[in-house]
């Protein structure tokens, strides 16, 4: 019985240390909420035209560093770019898909500043379709010119004598 009280004591021990260790020793608990926005300009494009993102970090702190800030399409990952001093992160991304795009700009935080988020939308449209060609009509010469034909008398009047 008394193995069992200094096994339980020591595993007790150990998970005090570890608790206080995660509790006091990571950069989590000394940072500060932040705030992340999003925008896309222009938030409605065609099919392959470029949209910029713009995720805007506001921190007490500095929010640079750290991972930067993540952009999603929807689930897929668009890219990860760095946090500016200024808190500005941005992206230009192209669609080769039509339809409303969600974009997240996902902050990932650093030592000081906590993590953050915000979506927005991106609508994106089918180019128009190129005008169809003209009809073929008939043309003499240069269509449309001034050159102009006038036909006579188009009685051939025949007289006989």
């Amino acid at each position: 019985m008394r193995r069992w009280k200094e096994f339980t004591s020591w595993k007790t021990a150990v998970f005090a240390a570890l608790a206080a260790v995660l509790a006091f020793g990571t950069p989590a608990s000394a940072q500060v909420l932040s705030t992340t926005t999003v925008e896309a300009v222009p938030s409605s494009v065609e099919v392959g035209e470029p949209v910029e993102l713009t995720a805007t970090v506001t921190c007490t702190e500095d929010p640079s560093g750290g991972l930067g800030v993540t952009f999603f399409d929807g689930g897929d990952i668009l890219d990860t770019v760095p946090v500016g001093t200024d808190g500005v992160a941005t992206y230009t991304a192209t669609f080769t898909t039509e339809g409303t795009h969600t974009i997240t700009a996902a902050y990932n935080g650093n030592t000081e500043c906590g993590a953050s988020n915000d979506e927005t939308t991106v609508v994106v449209t089918d180019p128009p379709a190129p005008p169809a060609p003209p009809k073929p009509e008939f043309c003499l010469l240069i269509c449309g010119s001034l050159i102009h034909f006038s036909v006579g008398d188009i009685y051939n009047n025949v007289i006989v004598r």
